[in-house]
């Protein structure tokens, strides 16, 4: 499941990243979305860009591109 197809109040885990983000998994690992974070997601847009979520007790905003790159399973 896409981090995208999330709704506002659900949790999900970090599974990994998909195929061709190089440049987006790389900053997105260092914003400390790494395998195995729990995050919930807290706000999305109107037009679902940006979508905004907690993850290790901050609030991150992420771009629709950036979304699509992250893989998660919903808890």
């Amino acid at each position: 499941m896409m981090l995208k197809q999330l709704a506002v109040g659900d949790r999900a885990k970090v599974l990994g990243f998909s195929e061709g983000g190089g440049a987006y998994r790389r900053k997105l690992l260092a914003l400390g979305l790494t395998p195995g974070a729990e995050l919930s997601v807290t706000r999305v847009a109107p037009m679902g860009d940006p979508v905004e979520i907690r993850v290790r007790g901050f609030a991150l905003s992420l771009r629709k591109d950036e979304a699509d790159a992250l893989t998660v399973e919903k808890l």
